[in-house]
């Protein structure tokens, strides 16, 4: 099973490890990465042309290539889209606290088909792993809070990316300031490698600039100081936001939504040592 909404990779100057480009066609899910004009050659070497879309602008920013990509599936009729980062190295169900690789993109189609029911979400996605330890147990999913990375888009929402630091965080706080629901998946992860770990993509420009952690958590406190903090935390400044003013916010079902009874597994099944069919 693979995903009907259509998957964009924005990617820039990541044509070497291409993680998320690798990650993806080794359990068959389509994508389209999304790149500069200036880099196309490099990445025609190592990625299908067909797979790739130049950008008609240059040195614009994340946040303007995340705001074409979401007019350009608009424009091809998507309800909603997936937007991925480049630095994702894999994806996990999680059961019974056991994080198991997916061989397929079924944990992609079982994602929107939940997101679908309701008719007030704005975005959705996967945790990442490393915020799942399998010592701890974990709900299948949590309301109202931050969707970063691996991100299902509601393409009907009036909200853009528009802030150059942590532009994921602000989307999020917009919509669920104006009462909207935000899904953050457990029970489907995302191996995200750590920031500024892997070459390209934000690093120089914003992660290694002077001071440049402090400027990201004062540029989003400036735009919502209701809810975000400056806090010192690993060695680093930190942004802090209070999501509880946001648990009132409440799902919403589509009219006339009918839900199945008992567990669809979409045909996935746990295998390796101590693990059981699902």
């Amino acid at each position: 099973m693979n995903p009907r909404y259509p998957i964009y990779i924005p990617s820039k100057g990541r044509w070497e490890s291409r993680l998320t480009v690798k990650a993806l066609e080794k359990i068959g899910v389509p994508y389209r990465v999304v790149i500069e004009r200036e880099e196309y050659d490099n990445y025609a070497a190592v990625i299908d042309p067909a797979k790739i879309l130049v950008l008609p602008f240059s040195n614009r920013g994340l946040v303007a290539s995340r705001c074409w990509i979401m007019e350009h599936s608009i424009a091809e009729g998507a309800a909603r889209h997936w937007q991925i980062d480049d630095n994702v190295r894999g994806f996990y169900r999680l059961h019974k606290n056991l994080k198991r690789p997916v061989t397929s993109g079924t944990i992609f189609a079982a994602a929107e088909d939940f997101t679908d029911r309701f008719e007030n979400v704005a975005y959705s996605g996967m945790q990442y792993d490393m915020f799942a330890p399998e010592t701890s147990k974990h709900p299948p999913f949590i309301l109202n809070t931050r969707i970063y990375s691996i991100t299902l888009v509601n393409n009907a929402i009036p909200y853009r990316w528009r802030s150059v630091y942590n532009d994921d965080t602000d989307v999020s706080l917009m919509a669920l300031k104006d009462g909207w629901c935000t899904i953050l998946f457990y029970a489907f992860l995302a191996k995200k490698v750590a920031t500024m770990t892997c070459k390209g993509g934000n690093t120089e420009q914003l992660y290694l600039i002077q001071d440049g952690r402090l400027k990201m958590a004062q540029a989003l406190q400036r735009r919502h100081p209701d809810v975000t903090k400056i806090a010192w935390k690993w060695g680093r400044w930190q942004h802090v936001v209070d999501y509880r003013p946001f648990k009132g916010n409440k799902l919403r079902y589509k009219p006339g939504i009918e839900i199945p009874q008992g567990v669809n597994n979409y045909g996935m099944v746990l295998c390796g040592p101590d693990t059981e069919q699902a």
